[in-house]
């Protein structure tokens, strides 16, 4: 089972219109929340008037932050945690000040949607503007405080460093200095936020559903805002229309709509707009980087230094976790001796900084891929070779590049061969065609570039995920799991763990995830997570589950519970097949069965959680061949190859699709993406007529290879692949624009590349 690509589970259901998105549900007496947003990207608040929006038909509430009551002011932190570095806080709504454009500054709650924008109109804020703090650069130097008490505008610094960088970089033959920009990037998901929540009154519980990856997290942000125990807070998570990370945090809106429902009694629902999406969902990527690459005469890594400016928004939510991030992965799959790196997160008047898909490595290839770049170019070598010549050996794993992960753990590449992956990769695109093709068209106006882009990824980052595996008298199989699903296709690959471990028909097997009444601790999906960590416990636990019955049919079979073999649903003894009866009956014997006696319960269900010790890590090449018209600047991608390293792919094709969507964001980050505030912090891009994403008819065939190394951090061997596709995309697409017109004496040194962005570079 684990290994083939049955079709995905619950696809049907969604194509045939049968899906149960946030904003399909309804219930008696639904009221809708709008929220009145900041309009200044920092500003002191002066007054705000609601008595308007109050008097008019229909409005049923009307808050602005002093009308919060018991509600906490901010929002907290889960689990009792605390934030890393300098205080900050995020209030619910707005109180003294607005940092963003597009924060929260006060709520309405109307009977229908029409009264709703009537009474938004309604409400009117007095501000009195501060300086806005547009850029990382701008709040470096700015007297003005984003965050009171603070002596400067920075957040928190990340670090790493291994041997002797500046002594290192003195004795290269060759030093390349890059100042080297990825920009600000929205996730864009199809379907927007949105939050319904209502109090159940035959149990006693709010109910919260939310169009959120992080539902336990949002059960106790919740419980923590309103002042309720845990147990009296249900989350539960419908169809989710695409994540991508941004709807991994909390945000003030959840505990909004969960303080209306609360207080007012009655069901409400909030459904922002795309407007409201691009302008306060979290955005990410957003880094500045100085980096000096030292190389040796033949093209070996003496060193890299560097440093680099995170522009975190608003509130630095993440921490230090994605500039980490992007320190621990830019040495990527080469051997970098000597290797410095100091990332500092600068706060800004923009939406915050959200973990957006592969979260910080991005960001890192970029720089890399492009110094490796610009050196070949500079010693005359080709891209292909200088990777080759710098890549970390089949015989020097597992690898440890001297680093230390933000678990606390020493980064160990795990076993892998990045050499045969590349020269796999170079095969499909058929590389050695393209260059040819390349020298024919040298000098004309429509030219030809190639570029190349590798990386290292730690994935499947902890602490833990867990699975109950229940067998029902009917013979169906039903999984529990604390990580949610936005398309990842997690009830179908989990079922062919399941099926495989227990035996069971993998029909008979059914994934239920996203009630938090249902499985009662889950650490949200992201960071490539989810094989790595809920397989294990899926994996687990079915093979308990085994046991168990294997126990209750050696009793009806009348044999040692060694000889029971359990098949497609069938029990049997080994070697007599036709000795056997079903899965469910054993079930259904297991009740009453003292054969479970000595396991403390009855019934074939088990619950466990897998702890992995540290992060797997996967090794990846993607690469893109353009087509550049240096008249109109006009950029055609023409072919596209990608290969990965699953560790062990549970479905082949599952994995192949994960690759295909990542890719897609991160071309569109190489050639269109960008989030544009101005000057005053006011945001440019705030529909989808103004933030590009790529169409279908702008990519070519995204070409597939799996290259599987099985992982030693877990048993079943799986590395993480679902942010993979994502990371290398902007630094292939430079690579290969900058390899098309370099004879002009352009140099690529931000993303995306744009025709006027180009034009500019060419005419400079």
């Amino acid at each position: 089972m684990i290994g083939s690509s049955p079709l995905r589970k619950g696809d049907e259901r969604l194509l045939t219109g049968g899906g149960r998105f946030l904003d399909d549900l309804a219930r008696d007496g639904l009221l809708h929340l709008g929220v009145v947003r900041s309009a200044h990207a920092h500003a002191r608040i002066v007054s705000v008037a609601i008595d308007a929006a109050r008097r008019l038909p229909g409005v049923v509430a009307a808050w602005s932050a002093a009308d919060l009551g018991k509600v906490t002011p901010n929002v907290p932190t889960a689990y009792g945690g605390t934030q890393k570095g300098r205080v900050w806080a995020q209030p619910v709504l707005a109180r003294d000040v607005v940092r963003h454009v597009g924060e929260p500054v006060a709520i309405v709650v109307a009977e229908s949607l029409a009264q709703l924008a009537d009474a938004l109109d309604a409400v009117t804020v007095e501000y009195a503007p501060l300086p806005p703090l547009a850029t990382a650069e701008a709040s470096l130097a700015s007297a003005a405080r984003l965050h009171e008490g603070w002596p400067d505008n920075t957040a928190i610094v990340a670090r790493g460093a291994v041997g002797d960088a500046e002594s290192a970089m003195a004795g290269a033959h060759l030093v390349v200095r890059e100042r080297l920009r990825h920009p600000r990037l929205s996730s864009a998901p199809i379907e927007t936020r949105g939050v319904v929540a209502y109090r159940d009154r035959d149990k006693g519980t709010l109910v919260v559903s939310s169009s959120t990856q992080s539902p336990y997290t949002l059960r106790d942000v919740v419980a923590a805002a309103l002042g309720l125990p845990v147990e009296e807070v249900r989350v539960v998570v419908p169809d989710v229309g695409g994540g991508f990370g941004p709807k991994g945090p909390i945000y003030p809106e959840e505990v909004l709509v969960a303080a209306a429902a609360h207080r007012l009694g009655r069901p409400v629902k909030w459904v922002e707009n795309r407007r409201e999406n691009l302008a306060s969902m979290g955005q990410d990527r957003e880094q500045t980087h100085d980096v000096r690459i030292g190389f040796t005469r033949d093209g070996g890594i003496v060193a890299v230094d560097a440093t680099f400016l995170a522009d975190v928004g608003a509130y630095p939510l993440q921490g230090d976790g994605l500039t980490a991030n992007t320190v621990n992965h830019l040495p990527g799959p080469y051997r970098v001796p000597h290797y410095r790196n100091v990332g500092t997160s600068v706060v800004t008047t923009k939406a915050l900084n959200a973990a957006y898909r592969a979260a910080g490595r991005p960001e890192a290839v970029f720089v890399m891929e492009r110094l490796m770049d610009i050196g070949a170019r500079k010693l005359g070598l080709d891209s292909a070779e200088i990777r080759r010549r710098n890549f970390v050996r089949p015989a020097d794993m597992p690898y440890r590049p001297g680093l230390t992960y933000k678990d606390g753990v020493s980064v160990t590449y795990d076993p892998g061969d990045f050499p045969a992956a590349f020269e796999r990769a170079l095969a499909l695109l058929r590389y050695d065609e393209w260059r040819k093709r390349q020298k024919a068209s040298a000098g004309a106006t429509r030219r030809l570039g190639v570029g190349l882009a590798c990386y290292a990824q730690g994935t499947g980052l902890g602490p833990y995920e867990g699975a109950t595996v229940r067998v029902d008298p009917s013979g169906k199989v039903y999984v529990y799991i604390g990580v949610t699903a936005q398309g990842q296709g997690h009830n179908t690959t989990l079922a062919q763990i399941a099926a495989a471990e227990l035996g069971a028909a993998w029909e008979d097997v059914q994934v239920l995830a996203g009630d938090t009444a249902m499985f009662p601790y889950g650490m949200g999906t992201g960071g490539s997570r989810v094989a790595a960590n809920s397989g294990p416990a899926v994996a687990q636990t079915a093979r308990e589950v085994r046991e168990r019955a294997a126990k209750v049919a050696a009793e009806m079979l009348e044999c040692a519970p060694e000889d029971v073999r359990i098949e497609q649903s069938r029990v049997h003894v080994v070697g007599m097949p036709e000795r056997h009866v079903s899965l469910g009956r054993v079930a259904h014997a297991a009740v009453k069965s003292k054969a479970l006696k000595a396991t403390g319960e009855p019934g074939l269900h088990a619950c466990t959680f897998f702890y992995p010790d540290t992060v797997t890590w996967a090794f990846g090449t993607q690469a893109a061949v353009v087509e550049v018209d240096v008249e109109t600047c006009e950029i055609r991608l023409l072919a596209y190859a990608i290969v990965h390293d699953p560790g062990r792919a549970i479905n082949p094709t599952i994995v192949e699709a994960q690759l295909h969507g990542g890719a897609a964001q991160g071309i569109g980050a190489g050639l269109m993406e960008e989030v544009v505030y101005d000057g005053a912090g006011q945001l440019l891009t705030a529909s989808l007529m103004d933030y590009a994403i790529p169409k279908a008819d702008q990519l070519p065939l995204l070409a597939v290879a799996l290259d599987e190394h099985p992982s030693t951090i877990n048993p079943l061997g799986i590395k993480g692949v679902g942010e993979s596709g994502a990371i290398p995309g902007a630094a292939a697409i430079a690579n290969a624009v900058e390899d098309a017109v370099a004879d002009l004496g352009v140099v690529i040194r931000e993303v995306p590349v744009t025709p006027a962005r180009l034009f500019a570079l060419i005419a400079r």
